[in-house]
């Protein structure tokens, strides 16, 4: 039997479901949908270690700040890297999403991640959650959070595929009968893309160019196909040699190259899963195909690269930024039926 006090809790606070990404966080809130989706960076007094800013406010101070004042991004990877930084944002979205109710809040929440995390990361992101004030926290792999999100028939005996591109890490599993079938978690994805082409551009322009610019160049021109528009775009930074201000005018088909090598990782991934694969799933996911989820799916080109590579149809889902906390969200919604697709803290197996 629940407390009283549980019930009272359960009557005033709103059960959430969050995508604690490397990049992004989103937070959607049972019966309302996402209602938060900001930068999962915080900032930071050096001298005081007092947190100043979270989300997108946090964000616009990145490369802006005095001395005394760091933007840090406290997930790496996909897991966290400043505990205490993690539990100070997850408890600014909770309260953020509880404004109007006059008691503490106390809700249950769901958190997707990463399938490759170690029991130790497991057990870290489960308490950042309840220090933050869930008063019950289950986890869910996010390849698996990103199927429910996709409408993927993840009950039914048959094979579906997701492939899961977030900022940290790519997600790769097949799933069959509410469970993962075979899973690949490689830490490649949208902020090693970034990385490539700041690092192009200062090897091969010479040219500064900071983590923003790079991003936004990867979305205006990035590409893992060669039949996608080709456009030019200037990159603005600080010439590496004489340390003034400079331009830099870069083709799409540059930056494809540049961006290469974390694409060609991530197509790999895709195919040693498929290869690793029971053939009577292979069967089911030739006829319904690869399903794309996260960031990374929107780059250009890259569901038609993964569709050559594999010989299999690949469609992209609805609004794939979205599909892992959708999927938390309909996990809250119908919790005794999905309760069996949560994992432990402590081993990582499905809870009886």
């Amino acid at each position: 039997m629940r407390s009283p006090l549980s019930t009272l809790f359960g009557m005033f606070s709103k059960d959430l479901g969050i995508d604690l990404g490397t990049a992004n966080t989103l937070v959607f809130v049972r019966g309302r949908g996402v209602v938060i989706s900001e930068p999962s960076v915080v900032a930071i007094d050096k001298r005081t270690k007092r947190v100043l800013a979270i989300g997108a406010e946090a964000k616009r101070m990145v490369g802006r700040t005095p001395a005394n004042i760091v933007a840090i991004r406290p997930l790496k990877d996909g897991v966290i890297a400043d505990f205490e930084i993690v539990e100070s944002m997850l408890r600014y979205f909770i309260n953020r999403v509880h404004e109007e109710v006059a008691m503490i809040p106390r809700p249950r929440v769901v958190v997707g991640i990463p399938s490759g995390v170690t029991e130790v990361e497991r057990r870290a992101v489960s308490d950042a959650a309840v220090n933050a004030g869930a008063r019950e926290a289950y986890l869910i792999e996010e390849p698996m959070a990103a199927a429910i999100g996709s409408d993927l028939p993840i009950t039914e005996p048959s094979g579906s595929m997701i492939v899961d591109i977030g900022g940290g890490t790519t997600e790769v599993a097949v799933i069959s009968l509410g469970g993962i079938v075979i899973s690949k978690s490689v830490r490649i994805a949208g902020d090693e893309i970034d990385e490539m082409i700041l690092q192009y551009a200062r090897r091969e322009h010479g040219l500064l160019i900071g983590e923003r610019t790079a991003e936004q160049t990867k979305l205006t021109a990035g590409s893992a196909h060669d039949d996608v528009p080709e456009i030019k775009v200037t990159l603005r930074g600080r010439d590496v040699v004489s340390g003034l201000p400079k331009s830099v005018e870069m083709s799409s088909k540059e930056i494809r190259h540049a961006i290469e090598p974390p694409v060609a990782e991530i197509v790999e991934a895709v195919t040693t899963t498929i290869e690793e694969t029971p053939p009577e799933l292979i069967a089911d996911i030739m006829d319904q195909g690869i399903s794309m989820a996260g960031g990374g799916a929107l780059l250009q080109g890259l569901d038609r690269r993964i569709a050559e590579e594999t010989k299999m149809p690949v469609t992209i889902a609805d609004d794939p930024l979205t599909c892992v906390v959708r999927g938390t969200g309909r996990c809250l919604e119908d919790l005794d039926t999905l309760r069996k697709v949560f994992v432990s803290p402590q081993d990582g197996k499905v809870p009886r």
